[in-house]
């Protein structure tokens, strides 16, 4: 990093004070919370002149501290992009008379939706993202959903990174779009059985998805009518329809609670039929099984009776209420189902056992099963059911850290499999060149926290190597030991690039999340330190050798540990990080607080919450220590991590130690959540990662 005289932004303080609790929480950088945030959200431009101006200081500060860094940024963004292949497409997929996928041209950013006659070669290109891009700072593709008949095309994107979609109507006969546009929506749409309408969910002025309105086409957005509306600020809404077809579903939920209701699709009138009223605690899903008579079922993938993980139970669709539910796959404990697919004659289920997936198939008629296994020792898999129901095949997608993901179709009475793709990687990729490994970390309270490693196999192991350990551990979400190109830049550097999958995620099962949230939160924040400490012993690398990397809740993970434990790390990223916890918990008018609750506790009516919060929220929690180098990224339209947390953190940081190492705080004025829109842009923001990485371990 350059030495330079600039010196870094000072936020000025402008204190204000709450009580909670009989406790006061002050904070001295509130004022770099827009007061018109929702509109800021819509319009970057709105952004107040003296917040603007103090982000604007940060990016020049930035871009002035990493400019030595510019030549190997170079570099590394022509390493990643010439890992991508430049006209890359996916393998189509048949839905009805057409087989649908989506290509790049050479070069090119975004999207091609492109769609053939089945099983012939004419192709027909129905959006390109390139065209729809051009002119715009920020472009991301959406929902995509071609009417029953195929000849309307829904389609959405988000234009400011704000995740504000706008569905459009694409007609393909004339190759023209529809005066329809439907702003304000999640981005799916549903189409009713006879295409002349489609549902979708709209989101509030507060970004949350709340209500699902049915649009019929030709009307204008005024005349939409309201189908459902969620009273709870703290329920998501989404919608999607059932793999028959018959049924949209809506779907209502936070983290630990659900509840479905469904439109018969071939019903003009939209009457909305509740399946099981909602039950603290009880999540349930649903797919629907048309049978001869009339007489339908529906297959329910649920944790009732304290089937933490989960099972999947059936019901008659004339009468769901949760007194009909009936075992069709019991609990076992230990045995995560993580999905399903339901086909006419089959069953599929994606299921974690032992910390690795895998698929099993059950035959609905004669209720025999088998599974698809695969030998290594970590790996990624994930399942496509694919468009349609009657059909005796599924596509699956399987990779590790040190092979390139294979797309594989695979039917379901012959149990073959045939490989469709193969990712390529242009500049050469040969797997016997690097080693991946799974280990244990033991933890201080008898855990053993599973950790995914990949390396050259010329990497020494003698601690001398720098390494990178990922972490997030929230929501229940897994981190795949996947295969990512992007990772070997620092591995053919002498990296070992390490995965910790700690508790709040579901690695384990459903318990390993339920032991890393709400009060026992902290145990992921241990299990990171646990991981890193047990690389650094066991000689995969040293302290201080250890970049930590983290986004989103991953990235409060990352404020946390940095308060826990600074002496371990060499240097830190956090990308959009959730560093205000205890202030954005506070605030209920947030987009995410009242559904965020369910995971991190609400400190407004629990003392309990509140005190647990504050004891490891990283803004309440930076003190006067040494703290390694840190790189903290954010987007200003971002709906899920306010660009302010960031911004308020590396403020504390600073004024608690103003001669300590550099705190570089990089803000995307054009985007949101997920970075720069286009494949390519978003690797210049990587090849910043990566270039901070190793300049901070000297592997530059």
């Amino acid at each position: 990093m350059t030495s330079t005289s600039l010196l870094p932004p000072v936020a000025e303080k402008r204190p204000s004070q709450r009580v909670f609790h009989g406790t006061i929480v002050q904070d001295d950088y509130s004022w770099l919370r827009a007061d018109n945030w929702q509109e800021v959200l819509r319009d970057g431009s709105a952004l107040p002149a003296d917040i603007k101006a103090h982000l604007d200081q940060e990016n020049r500060y930035a871009d002035a501290l990493l400019a030595d860094g510019e030549a190997l940024r170079a570099v590394l963004f022509e390493e990643l992009k010439g890992r991508i292949k430049a006209d890359d497409s996916s393998v189509p997929s048949p839905d009805g008379p057409f087989d649908y996928y989506y290509r790049f041209r050479q070069g090119g950013q975004h999207r091609l939706f492109c769609r053939r006659p089945r099983n012939g070669d004419e192709e027909t290109i129905l959006l390109d993202g390139d065209a729809l891009a051009k002119g715009k700072s920020f472009f991301a593709f959406g929902g995509f959903a071609p009417s029953p008949d195929h000849r309307l095309i829904a389609w959405s994107c988000d234009e400011n990174g704000s995740e504000f979609h706008t569905i459009r109507i694409l007609d393909t006969s004339e190759g023209v779009m529809l005066a329809d546009a439907v702003p304000d929506s999640e981005g799916e749409a549903v189409w009713q059985a006879d295409g002349s309408a489609f549902y979708y969910v709209r989101l509030d002025e507060n970004h949350r998805s709340s209500s699902v309105w049915l649009h019929r086409l030709g009307s204008p957005v005024s005349e939409d009518r309201l189908i459902y509306e969620e009273a709870d600020a703290g329920m998501f809404v989404s919608l999607s329809q059932t793999q028959s077809r018959r049924l949209a579903v809506i779907d209502i939920h936070d983290h630990e609670t659900s509840e479905a209701r469904v439109i018969d699709l071939g019903d003009a009138t939209a009457k909305v039929h509740l399946i099981a009223a909602r039950q603290e605690g009880v999540q349930y899903e649903i797919e629907h099984r048309p049978l001869p008579g009339g007489k339908d079922d529906l297959l329910i993938l649920t944790n009732l009776d304290e089937a933490e993980d989960f099972r999947i139970m059936t019901a008659p669709l004339a009468a769901p209420a949760q007194a009909s539910w009936r075992d069709l796959i019991g609990h076992k404990t230990g045995r995560y189902i993580l999905d399903m697919v339901l086909l006419a004659d089959w069953l599929i289920r994606l299921e974690r056992e032992d910390g690795l997936p895998r698929i099993v198939i059950r035959n609905l008629t004669s209720g025999e099963e088998h599974a698809i296994a695969f030998a290594e020792e970590a790996y990624s898999l994930s399942l496509d059911g694919g468009a349609e129901f009657e059909t005796d095949r599924i596509r699956f997608i399987y990779s590790s850290m040190t092979t390139p993901a294979e797309t594989y179709d695979y039917d379901l009475r012959t149990r073959e499999r045939v490989l469709r793709k193969r990712q390529e990687v242009p500049s050469g990729h040969d797997p016997a060149l690097y080693v991946t490994r799974r280990v244990f970390a033991p933890t201080a309270d008898g855990e053993s926290v599973p950790i995914s490693l990949l390396y050259r196999k010329t990497t020494p192991l003698d601690g001398s190597a720098p390494l990178l350990l990922y972490g997030y551990g929230a929501y229940g979400l897994s981190m795949p030991a996947q295969f990512s190109t992007n990772a070997l830049s620092l591995v053919d550097r002498g990296f070992v690039y390490a995965i910790a999958h700690i508790r709040g995620g579901t690695e384990k099962g459903w318990r390993w999340y339920r032991e890393g949230k709400l009060a026992k939160k902290p145990n992921s924040f241990q299990d990171f330190i646990a991981a890193g400490s047990y690389l650094a012993e066991r000689s995969f690398t040293a302290r201080k050798r250890i970049v930590a990397h983290g986004g989103s809740a991953g990235g409060m993970l990352m404020g946390a540990v940095a308060n826990l434990a600074p002496e371990l790390f060499g240097a830190i990223v956090a990308e959009v990080p959730f560093v205000d916890v205890l202030t954005t918990m506070l605030d209920d008018t947030l987009p995410l607080t009242p559904p965020e609750w369910p995971e991190w506790g609400n400190p407004i009516e629990d003392e309990a919450a509140f005190r647990t919060i504050a004891s490891y929220s990283p803004v309440d929690n930076v003190a006067t220590r040494p703290y390694p180098p840190i790189l903290a990224l954010a987007g200003l339209t971002d709906p899920r991590v306010t660009y302010w947390e960031p911004a308020k953190w590396v403020a504390r940081l600073r004024e608690k130690n103003p001669q300590g190492n550099p705190v570089i705080f990089k803000v995307n004025m054009d985007s949101g959540h997920g970075g720069a829109s286009g494949r390519f842009e978003r690797l210049k923001e990587v090849a910043l990662v990566q270039a901070f990485a190793l300049r901070a371990m000297g592997a530059a």
